[in-house]
This record gives C-alpha cells, sequence and structure tokens, in this order.
C-alpha cells in the first residue's frame, strides 16, 4: 500500500486495469461485442432496471470504454467519465441533458466553430437562449445571470486566439449566484490544456469536455470524446443524452487508441509546450510578425493567469502578420514542413487559418465580434526536430516580410 499519490503519468499508464483480471493481458482487452449475454431473464430485468451492475449494450457500456473512463476521470480529478464518439459527441450529449425548453446557456464570446455552430443554430432552434458574454472579465458573468440560466461554456485556452477564462473566478461567481435549485453548472472544454496542464473541476467547474481527437490521442489517427463530472450526472447524460439524443457512442478500437496516447501524453505535452514557447519567441521577435498570442509569453495579456492556472503554456501559437491575410495565405503556402490541415495535438505540426476554415461557421460580422481577425493564423507544434520546425517556419517567414534582423 502507497501513503502517497501515484503521478500523473503513472495514473495514465496503469489506472483501472489490472493485468492479472484479464489473464495477465499488460493491456486492457478490446471487447469487439454490440451486446452482452445474460445468465437469466431475471439477470437481465435487474440490469435493466438498475438493480444490479454489468454490461446490457454497447451503446450505454463496454468493458474498453470502462477503463478509459475511469483512467481519464483520475486524470481530471472527476467522479467519473464518459466517452463519446468526438468532442461533439461528448457537448452534445451534455448539453442535450443539462438543457430544456425556456434555460438559458451563458457562451464566452470565443469558441471552436462546430461548438459556436451548435448553440447558435442548434440549440437555440429548440426554445434554449444562448447568450454570449466577455468571460475573460469574470465580473461580466455576474451582471449577465438571469434566473433561467443554467449552464455556463467556455475554452481555456480558446480556439483560436488563445484567450484565457479564470475557472476558479467563474465557477465562484456561476455556483454564487445561480438562482435554479439545482444551480448554475459550469462546463469547461479543456481540449487545448488537457488535464496534464489544468484540471477545471479542482478550480472549482463541474463538467470538463475534450476533443480527444486531439491531444488525449495523440497521433491523429481517431475521432473521439470525453465528457468529466459527477457520477450521478454523468449517469444521465449516459441514458439521455447518449443513448438517446446524439448516439455518439465511441468504438471499443477508438478507446484501446486513446488508452494508448494517454500513456505518453505527460511527456508529448513537455515536448509539444516546450517547442511552442521557443517557436513563439522566435515569431515575436521576427519584423514580418505583428502579434503573437501565446499563454507563455509575458507580453500575453493573460501571462499572469496563465502562469497560476496551467502548468505549462501550451503546444497552440496564434499569430497575424504585417501584412495581413494575403501575407498569412503567402507563408503558410511557403512551408514544407509544417503541414496546412485543421485539427490540432498531433505529432505532426500542423497550421491553418480559421476565418475560412475550422471558425468559417461564423459571418464574418460573428467573427469580427467575437475577436477572430481575418489575418488570424493558429499552428499546433507538434514533436518533430525543433530546430527542424524552426528553420521552416522562419524560411517562410522571410519569404513574405523584411529579412530577419541580425542577432
Amino acid at each position: 500500500m502507497r501513503d502517497i499519490p501515484l503521478g500523473f503519468a503513472t495514473r495514465a499508464i496503469h489506472f483501472g486495469h489490472d493485468p492479472q483480471s484479464a489473464q495477465g493481458a499488460l493491456n486492457p482487452p478490446v471487447h469487439m461485442t454490440s451486446t452482452f449475454a445474460f445468465d437469466t431473464v431475471e439477470h437481465g430485468a435487474e440490469m435493466f432496471a438498475g438493480e444490479r451492475q454489468g454490461y446490457i449494450y454497447s451503446r450505454v457500456g463496454n468493458p474498453t470504454l470502462d477503463v478509459l473512463e475511469r483512467r481519464l476521470a483520475a486524470l481530471e480529478g472527476a467522479e467519473a467519465g464518459l466517452a463519446t464518439a468526438s468532442g461533439m459527441g461528448a457537448i452534445t450529449s451534455l448539453l442535450w441533458t443539462l438543457l430544456s425548453p425556456g434555460d438559458e446557456l451563458i457562451a464566452d464570446e470565443t469558441l471552436y466553430g462546430c461548438t459556436f455552430a451548435y448553440l447558435n443554430h442548434g440549440l437555440a432552434k429548440f426554445g434554449i437562449t444562448v447568450t454570449h458574454v466577455d468571460l475573460t472579465n469574470p465580473e461580466n458573468l455576474a451582471r449577465a445571470i438571469t434566473p433561467a440560466t443554467r449552464v455556463v461554456f467556455f475554452e481555456t485556452p480558446a480556439n483560436p486566439n488563445m484567450r484565457l477564462v479564470d475557472i476558479a473566478a467563474v465557477s465562484a461567481i456561476a455556483h454564487g449566484q445561480g438562482s435554479h435549485e439545482q444551480g448554475v453548472k459550469v462546463v469547461v472544454d479543456n481540449t487545448y490544456a488537457t488535464p496534464y496542464l489544468t484540471r477545471p473541476i479542482t478550480l472549482g467547474a463541474d463538467f470538463v469536455v475534450h476533443s480527444a481527437t486531439k491531444y488525449l490521442g495523440g497521433h491523429g489517427d481517431l475521432l473521439a470524446g470525453m465528457v468529466l463530472g459527477p457520477a450521478e450526472d454523468l449517469m444521465q447524460v449516459r441514458f439521455f443524452g447518449l443513448k438517446d439524443m446524439t448516439g455518439a457512442v465511441m468504438a471499443p478500437l477508438t478507446a484501446m487508441l486513446v488508452l494508448r496516447g494517454l500513456k505518453t501524453l505527460e511527456v508529448r505535452m513537455e515536448r509539444h509546450c516546450a517547442t511552442a514557447l521557443t517557436l513563439a519567441r522566435a515569431l515575436e521577435a521576427h519584423p514580418a510578425v505583428e502579434r503573437v498570442f501565446y499563454p507563455g509569453l509575458e507580453s500575453f495579456p493573460q501571462y499572469d493567469l496563465a502562469k497560476r492556472q496551467m502548468a505549462r503554456p501550451g503546444g497552440i501559437i496564434a499569430f497575424e502578420l504585417n501584412g495581413g491575410l494575403a501575407a498569412g495565405k503567402a507563408m503558410m503556402d511557403g512551408l514544407d514542413l509544417i503541414l496546412r490541415a485543421v485539427s490540432l495535438g498531433d505529432t505532426e505540426s500542423l497550421i491553418q487559418h480559421p476565418a475560412s476554415m475550422t471558425h468559417s461557421t461564423y459571418t464574418p460580422e460573428e467573427r469580427a465580434e467575437h475577436g477572430i481577425t481575418d489575418g488570424l493564423i493558429r499552428l499546433s507544434v507538434g514533436l518533430e526536430t525543433p530546430d527542424d520546425l524552426m528553420d521552416d517556419l522562419m524560411r517562410a517567414l522571410d519569404r513574405v516580410g523584411p529579412a530577419r534582423q541580425a542577432a
């Protein structure tokens, strides 16, 4: 028996699986089955009535997914987890469960494009009010909460402009001012930070959602999502939001790949963050670059919050060039090693233009209102040799802007 808690990497590798319970198999078996047999009719009836634990049908539970759900919950500091087929499956399964017609959801001003579309073009069609508030100032939330408010939703860092939200401050306001008898729930999209850098539930949030497609999987070879939170609430999400409303069920093979990704999450995030900080500093010093948005730079407006809330500044950089969108397109087309592609958190470095790609669901007016400029570029820093990435990036910048100043 240990008297000290296990470290992050140890939990990511071992938690939730005992090889001796699976004939000594080092990795959790992949249970490729749609349904499960019952010993007796009474056995099946008890399970459907919730009087007996076990597996019924892989749409609501599978032993391979169960290991993943418990392991990520341990990493996030949550009571329970729920695996879904995608990040949007995680968000929609959760919010369909938490919200009803007549309710209000308050969201930050900057969100991933598909999340923005779901809230404003989806939920809003079903009698749910969606209100966007600048949550970088928590007092804005205090002024915005109404008796109808049920959920506060935000990303931190936000996709794509890297703005941060103070999780502890926003959670305290939401829980302290909510007038509903069940309180206002705080949902944080932790995709950018991962539990290695930030654990929102330990800071007061109620739920965490992830696109596990990104850093948790880490290799660009799967689509997956996760919801973490209170066990009782997630049981409702499992049997209503997931089972009945979305059907966004993760496959057992996908769960195996995410479990494999978690084993290297700590070492990958250390490399992502270290290389990103080096590249961000070089970008900030280059005369062709107008602005860099990266939590690890002292010039970042929320640098102090980043130091307080994040263990490391992350692997994503946003920046704008002096020549605006035209210069940005020319620079991106001039890259040889860094790939032009959406998504993030892969071993490969990926660069994209949010206004025409991931955030094209916003109208130009909405992008301007929500802080997503047409010239903004998002770089997901991969695991390549840092010198090679630096050379590729600087060569592309030199082609479209002034030559680098001599050191």
